[in-house]
């Protein structure tokens, strides 16, 4: 049954890998809520956590606290073999080496079918379905293809089909277009944008590839285990052009041209749960931010700036305290001597006996 909550909720999600006796923390608490039918990139450098949270949503790794949600299916909670249902219902996988999912000696359509197959999906269903997905990565023509006959780009596709065989719900593809040329990957990305818009399709890309972020609805990015900031993309008609498009029509003229799009772009840091936020590291750099700072509340926001006095506080407490130990050695000292000296004083005295 479907949920009526978002595709992908992820609340303080934590995942660490024990190699013998060390433990690796990949995931520290990371924040993410991705919507039905959104179209999504996971970026930032290696060791981030990325792949990681890929793997976790895929089902292929188990999450280690927190709360990994997809579908209204907690992972965490899942039984292994719920867990291996949930990987061939509800997933689709495309690999950065497409050979993962394709198998070389048989044809495009019958790698496509093949899933079906092993489903169970009676066989008229399973054609038609075969016929619309080859129809959707602009294969079909090529259906008899043995995998050596097709291009990287062709061969990728070909696992896109493969990877939509179950009819997943959600998509997830890690680094599609890594081992292809630049126009390659534009026609991967188009087929993408097609499926997300045909299927209302789920789908979550991690990649290194900056042409991959300007094509997606969000990007997040992963750093040191934590989502630390997000780039959203809204597309928005040019107001102008759609008068002039609306009043050719009225006056029976045609349109002269089509509306045009105005594409923008907003970046935000994200702010967990317990109020922690990663600021850019381009903005701690030019700054001076290290350590600590100063938050102030204004009319427009939260002002954060470096917190000079704040740094110089411990040495010039430090510095007090030396010179007040020093003073306290120095009174003592005095008050030492003083003793030494009146003990003195009344050594060399000699008793009233002796006097007389």
């Amino acid at each position: 049954m479907a949920s009526n909550g978002p595709m992908i909720l992820c609340d303080n999600l934590v995942k660490i890998y024990k190699v013998q006796d060390l433990e690796v923390v990949a995931l520290q608490g990371l924040d993410v809520v991705v919507e039905k039918g959104e179209f999504l990139a996971v970026i930032g450098p290696s060791g981030s956590g990325k792949s990681t949270l890929m793997n976790t949503l895929g089902g292929l790794d188990r999450p280690s606290a927190g709360k990994a949600i997809v579908d209204g299916q907690d992972l965490l909670k899942l039984s292994s073999y719920a867990l291996t249902r949930y990987r061939r219902s509800k997933v689709g996988f495309v690999w950065q080496q497409p050979s993962r999912n394709l198998i070389p000696y048989l044809s495009l359509q019958e790698n496509v079918e093949l899933p079906m197959i092993i489903a169970g999906m009676p066989r008229s269903e399973r054609k038609a379905w075969t016929r619309e997905l080859l129809d959707a990565v602009g294969l079909w023509d090529r259906r008899n293809h043995s995998m050596h006959q097709l291009s990287g780009g062709e061969q990728q596709r070909t696992a896109i089909g493969v990877a939509l065989a179950n009819k997943p719900i959600l998509l997830l593809a890690d680094e599609p277009t890594g081992e292809v040329d630049t126009a390659t990957a534009q026609r991967i990305m188009d087929t993408f944008r097609d499926l997300n818009k045909r299927y209302d399709l789920t789908i979550v890309i991690v990649t290194h590839d900056p042409r991959v972020s300007d094509q997606v609805d969000r990007v997040v990015a992963i750093r040191d285990g934590r989502t630390s900031s997000e780039r959203v993309r809204r597309v928005r008609e040019q107001q102008a052009l759609v008068e002039v498009v609306e009043e050719d029509l009225a006056l029976g003229q045609g349109a002269s041209a089509p509306p045009a799009e105005d594409v923008t772009y907003h970046e935000y840091v994200v702010v967990d749960n317990a109020g922690r936020l990663q600021l850019p590291a381009d903005y701690l750099e030019s700054l001076g931010l290290a350590g600590r700072a100063e938050v102030e509340l204004t009319e427009h926001g939260i002002l954060v700036k470096p917190a000079k006095a704040l740094d110089d506080a411990p040495a010039q407490v430090a510095r007090r305290a030396r010179e007040a130990e020093g003073a306290d050695d120095a009174e003592s000292s005095g008050r030492s001597g003083a003793v030494r000296g009146l003990r003195g004083l009344f050594s060399r005295r000699k008793p009233e006996s002796e006097e007389e």
